[in-house]
């Protein structure tokens, strides 16, 4: 019995563990994204490319440890509460749909393979925000459902 209770203490410091992780990412996701924001208008220069580049790194980051690593961590199995699967389940495609948004916004404005163009970096960073703001509602959703709230 007690190996019992020493496996489930395990995999719920695991899954806060996990938790944690995409908090922390997520403030720093968002407060790169408030900095660049803050930024408008937007004129090229060393300072925004590399401010961009960053806000880009740390976006790809936390989307992918979202998708992969707390997704994963439900879709492998490794969740077997019905409450979090069935959440889980549920809020997928919109959580995939704001991913999307995310790495097509990276795409975009990642200076690695192509000039940056600002032209419309503002209405993209809105629709950004938009989206951030659906997914960051869904993971919630996720997150209290995995913590037993």
């Amino acid at each position: 019995m007690s190996s019992q209770g020493g496996a489930a203490e395990e995999r719920r410091t695991v899954t806060r563990d996990l938790i944690d992780k995409l908090l922390k990412e997520r403030q720093e996701m968002l407060v790169l994204f408030c900095e660049v924001a803050g930024l408008e208008p937007y004129h090229r220069s060393a300072s925004l490319d590399q401010q961009l580049q960053t806000f880009c790194q740390v976006l790809i980051d936390y989307i992918a440890f979202g998708h992969f690593e707390v997704f994963g961590h439900v879709s492998n199995g490794n969740e077997r509460r019905s409450g979090v699967l069935q959440v889980a389940e549920k809020i997928y495609p919109e959580f995939v749909r704001a991913s999307e948004i995310a790495v097509s916004f990276n795409d975009r404005y990642d200076l690695s393979d192509h000039e940056l163009q600002l032209d419309h970096l503002s209405e993209d960073l809105c629709q950004l925000g938009e989206e951030l703001a659906v997914r960051i509602e869904l993971e919630d959703q996720l997150l209290a459902t995995m913590l037993d709230r």
